[in-house]
């Protein structure tokens, strides 16, 4: 057989392991599916009949709560509202002889409440609102041929009122109703009372909101289900029901009322019951919903019932499009994968050149893409390799001429040593160090004891270039020699000191490191001439804010004294951060200080670093 025939049999296994795997994890999901619908299918059904039940009583909740809202509103709003309070507290103290002034504000007043109680009755349902003042004086939104007020002081409930602490509210039950146009229609009311106080908590007058239970009533007939609907108060009698003979009777299945804001299945006669209860916090009431178990789950097993045809079609659909779709995905993977074969054998220049726009597309592409930058890669490398053995040979040759420098130096520092001139030959040594130092690119950090004896180098130098020497005292904690920090940092500040602070004179500078818990302070000091306010005010703000500019012009100078003390700030903060403190104290004629402070952790040196 051919290596074309193998590939063949290969592809054609490949796409029968697919499909079958694919089949396989369909095939047993669904059977599975199918075994334990029946089992599952009781539970769900109860669960969501009572899910639905819950759902249709919690929408009727919020339609009755928000006419008990809108009368509690009203109540609150005439028992906060301060100027219809102001105005009833004045009609309780209104004398029986008035004056013609005091009849007019009687007017006004009178008017103002009036039209106040029309405002808060005109949205929502149709309310009563009734206020009773101790006087006698009453205010209502009807008219008195509908109602006497003072009827409502032989209402039993109204006795409760007096007993009521501050904002305390009394809910009243179905009552008959009594108001005369509403008899015919509604034969029961529903109302709400509550004491007006005034500062020392006093009863002054009582406001009374009352609803017809029709209102209520119409909430249960609107909605689309097929429960019975009860509104209950906290002993379980009936305020609101379909059947007006019913209100006021004691719930018979109260007993199955388990916990609030639940629901339960109950049997009478042979038949099952879903009963289902949600309460109104603010007024102690419940409503209940009572419907055949039958009725509550037959839209439910109908819609599983669909469900289940749909799901057993759609999964014969679905099998037959993925058989197809499978393959016509496998051929280019068949394809990609022998391309792969090739490839392993070292033929680097065969591509897959799959064209589809789809994921096997964008792969095939990206494998050709693959083998396009491998070639690159090679061909780079072997540039690369050509150019690094070329860039050894020219660094071996820069390196001659350093080496010559330094031994040239080295030479000439060991004849003069040899005349006897030691003072020359120590100027020799320390240039020799300063550039050697400075011309060297692997050492940017160094130790502080390193740094120190740049310093000493340096003043040793420019002692020998001045008439008058400069006297040197280094006080330096032997914990914080090993500290790490970037080369040419005292160096810049010293150089500053001699040439600018001591004017090239004579004169002694301090160099002093302490270590405290958590940093390492270094202090700097001369006895120079100092700065004045203005002059320590503005070096200030350029190495405070150096590390934010353009600094290309001080990186483009090739000696060390051309690095100031902004360079010093900026190299010190970008190496410790925020931690790095600097500051500078200064007075003419009593010298300069320039104190840094670094974290102790700092960087500490590496051993074999330092060995090498």
């Amino acid at each position: 057989m051919g290596n074309k025939g193998k590939d063949l049999l290969l592809s054609s296994s490949f796409r029968f392991k697919v499909m079958f795997i694919s089949i396989i994890c369909l095939v047993i999901p669904a059977t599975l599916t199918l075994a334990i619908y029946n089992y599952l299918t009781k539970d769900t059904i109860k669960e969501q009949a009572q899910s639905n039940a819950n759902t249709e009583l919690t929408i009727a909740n919020e339609y009755v709560e928000k006419l008990l809202e809108d009368m509690m509103y009203i109540t609150n709003f005439i028992q906060v509202d301060a100027e219809m309070n102001t105005i009833l507290k004045r009609k309780i103290k209104s004398a029986a002889e008035q004056t013609e002034e005091q009849k007019y504000q009687q007017f006004l007043d009178d008017s103002k409440i009036n039209k106040t109680l029309e405002n808060i009755t005109l949205v929502g349902e149709k309310s009563y609102v009734t206020i009773l003042l101790k006087n006698g004086i009453s205010y209502t939104n009807y008219s008195n041929s509908e109602l006497d007020p003072t009827d409502l002081y032989m209402e039993d409930w109204f006795k409760e009122l007096n007993n009521l602490k501050g904002y305390e509210t009394v809910w009243i039950r179905s009552q008959p109703t009594m108001f005369k146009t509403e008899k015919p229609i509604n034969p029961y009311q529903i109302s709400v009372a509550r004491t007006l106080r005034d500062e020392s908590l006093n009863i002054y007058g009582y406001v009374i909101v009352t609803i017809m239970e029709n209102n209520i009533n119409q909430v249960f007939e609107n909605m689309n289900g097929d429960e019975d609907m009860i509104l209950l108060d906290s002993s379980n009698h009936i305020i609101s029901h379909n059947n007006d003979s019913r209100i006021g009777e004691q719930f018979q299945y109260s007993d199955q009322l388990t916990e609030e804001n639940s629901s339960n299945i109950f049997r009478i006669s042979k038949k099952d019951y879903l009963i289902a209860e949600q309460k109104i916090s603010f007024t102690g009431w419940k409503l209940v919903s009572i419907v055949p178990y039958k009725q509550a789950t037959n839209k439910i097993n109908g819609i599983f019932n669909k469900l289940f045809i749909v799901q057993v079609v759609s999964f014969t659909i679905f099998l037959i499009l993925m058989t197809y779709f499978l393959r016509t995905i496998t051929k280019p993977i068949v394809r990609l994968g022998n391309v792969a074969d090739i490839v392993q054998q070292g033929n680097l220049n065969i591509r897959s050149r799959i064209q589809s726009k789809d994921e096997i597309g964008r792969l095939s592409a990206s494998f050709d893409q693959m083998l396009n930058t491998i070639n690159d890669m090679i061909q780079d490398i072997t540039d690369t390799q050509e150019r690094k053995r070329k860039a050894e040979l020219d660094m071996l040759q820069a390196q001659i001429n350093p080496h010559f420098l330094f031994n040239v130096l080295n030479s000439i520092r060991m004849k003069v040593m040899v005349k006897g001139d030691k003072e020359s030959a120590n100027m020799i040594s320390s240039l020799s160090k300063l550039l050697r130092m400075t011309i060297s690119k692997d050492k940017e950090i160094i130790t502080f004891q390193e740094e120190v004896q740049i310093v000493l180098d340096f003043i040793n130098i420019m002692n020998m270039r001045q008439k008058e020497k400069v006297n040197v005292e280094i006080t330096i904690h032997e914990e914080a020699n090993l500290i790490m920090i970037p080369r040419f940092i005292l160096q810049p500040i010293i150089e500053n000191s001699i040439i600018h602070g001591l004017n090239q004179s004579a004169g002694k500078i301090i160099v002093n490191a302490e270590m405290t818990e958590n940093e390492v302070i270094i202090i700097l000091e001369d006895n120079g001439r100092g700065m004045d306010e203005q002059t320590l005010s503005q070096l200030k703000r350029k190495f405070i804010h150096s590390h934010t500019l353009d600094n290309s012009t001080s990186k483009n100078n090739k000696g060390f004294s051309s690095i100031g003390i902004s360079n010093v700030y900026e190299r010190m903060y970008m190496t410790f951060g925020q931690e790095f403190k600097m500051d500078i104290k200064s007075e003419l004629g009593k010298g300069t200080q320039v104190i840094m402070s670094i974290p102790k952790g700092g960087r500490r040196p590496n051993v074999q670093s330092n060995a090498s």
